[in-house]
């Protein structure tokens, strides 16, 4: 089984122990693509970020339009503290670290990926005034109702997917998907079957080659149950 989500890496662990994913079939991948690695030993399989200066066009977009900025490496956030004061922290509510810095005293290393985190209303203005330069050196996706991401152009869950079918010999005709937000589109899209929850987004559901119900009502073990029936 293969958890993939737009999460970092220390939020989900809590979630691989629970499922008990930890035998040589289980993967994560995280960072909406950008990290893939085997759950039993922490084997990194694909990585992909972006570097510091590769970040100055967004964080000059914080700073002139007056917002928010998280920067996460592979394993902590960086809230920019010489921008507006980030709600990521409270948003995430997942247990990692987070160090406050300002952007001069950032260190030179790869980094998985931005946030802007603030109110939905506020949110919606920001995605409208993206130029079509951020629009370009990002992939932008706003993968809950007060988060924006910046990923490295072109990742998102259907490149991390595509590293870990390739290193199986597989590809997209062997993969079946859950989904319920914006960044599970493309992976649901080019799954054999794609499979959205109860509670996705009506545009989900749309694109959906099938539906369960909701997480909260274990829609992925029902639709399970019942495709092994086929």
């Amino acid at each position: 089984m293969v958890l993939c989500t737009g999460r970092p890496l220390n939020a989900v662990l809590d979630y691989v122990d629970q499922l008990d994913l930890h035998e040589a079939a289980d993967y994560t991948i995280t960072f909406n693509g950008g990290l893939v690695l085997r759950n039993r030993d922490q084997q990194v399989l694909f990585q992909h970020g972006m570097s510091k200066p590769q970040l100055s066009a967004l964080y000059q977009f914080a700073k002139q339009q007056q917002l928010p900025l998280d920067v996460l490496n592979f394993s902590q956030v960086y809230p920019v503290t010489d921008l507006v004061k980030s709600i990521y922290q409270q948003t995430l509510r997942a247990t990692i670290k987070f160090v406050p810095t300002a952007w001069g005293q950032l260190p030179q290393q790869t980094y998985a990926k931005a946030i802007i985190a603030t109110q939905p209303q506020q949110l919606d203005a920001v995605v409208a005034r993206l130029s079509n330069e951020l629009r370009h050196d990002y992939h932008i996706m706003r993968s809950q109702p007060k988060i924006l991401e910046f990923l490295p152009p072109k990742v998102d869950k259907v490149y991390g997917l595509g590293a870990l079918l390739s290193y199986f010999g597989w590809d997209f005709s062997n993969l079946l998907a859950f989904g319920d937000a914006e960044n599970d589109a493309g992976m649901l899209r080019q799954a054999k079957i794609g499979v959205a929850m109860g509670n996705a987004t009506p545009e989900i559901k749309q694109l959906a080659d099938e539906e369960t119900a909701t997480n909260d009502q274990d829609g992925v073990a029902l639709f399970l149950e019942k495709f092994m029936k086929r």
